[in-house]
């Protein structure tokens, strides 16, 4: 008897609130394998199995609330007491509102509507990927986008604010069209409303919803704040909207090629991620204005595509179209071209490895030139000076140096005021001590810096953030004796964009990343220490002179990384790498980041179909059996030139140096030659289905300086040499 009212008991499912599904089903499972493991024995109860119904539709009811309710709660219950505003997906059993009031600034008469442009990252990503989005492909979004309003949103009787960019108006929201993403609004009387450069009365606001047929976008509707919590799902579902269509959705999206693979993976998470970076600042201005650019060229294109392909007939064979056709395919390969570069700026790791194939366009302070006079200044920095220091500059530096009639002596407080003041030829000597600047050193000029002492000494550091922290641009600039610490630069801790640097005997002390060697700049590092690089030591940048010489090159995320792009006519660095010790680095040690074959190949297919190098090999050959003997291929050249170099440093006359330390030396050096040699080819093939048969020697001339030896690469985490393919 006390088994049967066991049975009985577990017969009713207690489904709590919280309960899950699962949990429910169990239940009901256990109260039917009891019911039937009674019934061996005994006569079917009509009137339990009439309960058990009961039950099972009492669960359903319950399942549906439960699942409704868990949609817009959060996971972890913790999560609840974190005090953070703005998130969608709340206990609804709380009462009042947990969103802030964004006060309305201007005319009184509307009312306060909900502040919800301040999400965070991670607010706005677990709503597309959990709730809005999920695994939807391309052609799925508008589907799931509806289904998700269907679900969130109120149906009517609830008012906002219309906003455009000539007026805000109060209305009430009567319908909900959740596929064509409108809402059936209707004026509230009397009209209350704010004009940008006019005039509306309520006759006026009323012709223009019949002219619309009362339906107005979604994206243009700000909920009107509400302290019960009842329509804050409301505002949080139209801030996700509107937010995805202006910042994440582009026009193409729709005719996405790749529409098997998630669109959330492929396309919101790195937009969503740049929009973040940008607005934390953690992308170069340069960079960022790049990006805007692009967007907008790639936007008018498609514009230009669509209205293009509309006007052609798909059954006509007049002239017109066929030129259509020809300029529909050109339109067509320049649009690709821009989604390409878009693609690069949004993936991460392509934007820190790509991002700045040219100059970001930032614009650098421009030359003086020399002074009219023709004098020059030593311009000396020192927040304070004892008498003994100003005898021994003027012994060891001023007298033997700078004696001549032509200078002049300013004395300066800040280097960042002393490198302002200067002009071509000038010299800016900095006394030992501690100095705090909060923007960048630009060097546009010709212009010697000299700390006078040793570089821990003289220490420059930067406090607050910014593109880069030095940036030369001077045709022959020289720093030395100096120690750099950076903070929060996003570009690097030293920039040379064009010019000549030569850098002797400093220490940069690097928090995000280190010194980048621009397309066509020259950078002699001699003697330096560097470390704490987030990026990687030294970045070189395709077309550049890169000369570093007993330098070290530790605890930075890689070591020296040498980049390489798709289009053939950037040609390799020119690089000399002579006794520098990089070591403890986290990746590898010298990295060279190049594009695939696939990659180099869609690349210059936008403008026509190029060989791929295994045809380039089979053409080779082929002229080779016409009788034409061994076919000239101007192989890059590799100089070991230590003349070059200004007394070379030997570490290897002291001691004896492991060949382990040593051996990436030879892999450095073929790599380079045969990146270098393949681009190369890939130019004549170029030139040859341009028609040109005798190509200038100096057009395709393709020597490369590469002088590397004697460098020793120690606990590096993943190796001396490696590369990485995109």
């Amino acid at each position: 008897m006390a088994e049967e009212d066991g049975c009985s008991s577990m017969t009713e499912p207690q489904l709590e609130a919280g309960e899950t599904a699962a949990d429910g089903m169990m239940s009901i499972a256990d109260s039917i394998s009891c019911d039937s493991g009674q019934n061996k024995t005994d006569k079917v109860d009509l009137e339990s199995n009439v309960e058990l119904e009961e039950d099972v539709r009492d669960f359903n009811w319950r399942q549906e609330d439960v699942v409704r309710q868990e949609l817009f709660q959060n996971e972890d219950d913790d999560d609840d007491d974190d005090g953070d505003s703005g998130t969608a997906y709340f206990n609804p059993d709380m009462a009042g509102t947990r969103l802030q009031r964004a006060e309305r600034i201007g005319d009184a008469s509307l009312p306060d509507t909900f502040q919800t442009n301040e999400l965070l990252y991670y607010e706005r990503f677990k709503a597309y990927q959990d709730y809005m989005l999920g695994d939807c492909k391309t052609s799925e979004v508008k589907a799931f986008t509806a289904d998700y309003l269907e679900k969130v949103l109120e149906p009517c009787d609830w008012q906002a604010q219309w906003c455009t960019d000539v007026f805000d108006v109060l209305v009430e929201v009567v319908d909900v069209n959740y596929k064509a993403l409108k809402a059936q609004v209707k004026l509230v009387v009397p009209l209350q409303c704010e004009t940008r450069g006019c005039e509306l009365t309520e006759e006026a606001m009323n012709t223009l919803l019949e002219a619309t047929l009362h339906k107005v976008p979604l994206q243009e509707l700000r909920v009107v704040f509400d302290e019960s919590g009842d329509f804050d799902q409301t505002a949080l579902a139209l801030e996700h909207l509107r937010f995805f269509y202006k910042h994440i959705w582009r026009q193409w999206d729709d005719e996405d090629e790749d529409d098997d693979f998630d669109y959330f993976v492929r396309c919101v998470e790195p937009r969503l991620r740049l929009f973040y970076d940008i607005l934390e600042d953690r992308v170069p201005a340069g960079l960022v204005a790049e990006y805007y650019s692009l967007l907008a060229r790639c936007s008018q294109k498609f514009q230009e595509f669509s209205s293009l392909r509309n006007g052609i007939s798909s059954d006509s064979e007049s002239e017109l179209d066929n030129v259509s056709m020809v300029e529909g395919l050109r339109m067509y390969e320049q649009m690709e071209a821009l989604k390409r570069k878009l693609r690069i700026i949004e993936n991460p790791l392509l934007r820190y490895v790509l991002g700045y194939k040219v100059n970001s366009g930032q614009q650098s302070c421009r030359a003086k030139g020399p002074r009219a006079s023709g004098g020059r200044m030593v311009h000396v920095v020192s927040v304070s000076t004892t008498v003994s220091q100003l005898q021994s500059l003027m012994a060891d530096k001023l007298g033997p140096k700078f004696s001549g009639e032509e200078f002049e002596v300013q004395f300066h407080s800040e280097p960042l005021l002393a490198v302002s003041a200067c002009y071509e030829g000038d010299v800016v000597i900095v006394l030992p001590g501690h100095y705090n600047v909060t923007s960048s050193i630009s060097i546009p000029d010709s212009i010697s810096v000299e700390g006078f002492g040793l570089p821990d000494e003289v220490v420059i550091e930067k406090k607050n953030k910014g593109d880069s922290f030095v940036e030369s641009t001077g045709a022959d600039v020289k720093i030395s004796n100096v120690k750099f610490i950076q903070h929060d630069a996003i570009e690097g801790i030293l920039c040379v964009r064009q010019g000549k640097l030569e850098m002797e005997n400093c220490v940069l002390q690097c928090e995000t990343t280190g010194v980048i060697v621009r397309t066509s700049a020259h950078l002699t590092m001699n003697m330096c220490d560097l470390y704490g690089s987030k990026g990687a030591g030294v970045e070189i940048y395709p077309g550049s002179v890169c000369s570093m010489v007993g330098n070290g090159i530790h605890h930075c995320k890689e070591g020296i990384l040498i980049k390489d792009f798709a289009d053939e006519m950037d040609t390799m660095p020119k690089i000399t790498m002579v006794n520098n010790v990089i070591h403890n680095n986290e990746g590898y040690g010298v990295i060279l980041v190049k594009p695939s074959d696939a990659a180099a190949a869609q690349g210059e297919a936008a403008q026509e179909d190029t060989p791929s190098d295994e045809q380039l090999d089979k053409e080779e050959g082929k002229e080779e059996m016409k009788g034409e003997g061994t076919l000239q291929v101007d192989v890059p050249v590799i100089v070991v030139d230590d003349c070059s170099v200004k007394e070379p440093v030997s570490y290897s006359s002291c001691y004896v140096v492991p060949p382990e330390f040593t051996e990436g030396n030879d892999a450095i050096k073929k790599e380079l030659v045969a990146t270098s040699a393949k681009k190369q080819r890939r130019q004549k093939s170029r030139l040859k289905e341009l028609g040109v048969t005798q190509a200038d020697d100096n057009l395709l001339s393709q020597e490369m300086f590469v002088s590397i030896q004697d460098n020793q690469f120690r606990r590096n985490g993943m190796g001396s040499f490696g590369t990485f393919l995109y």
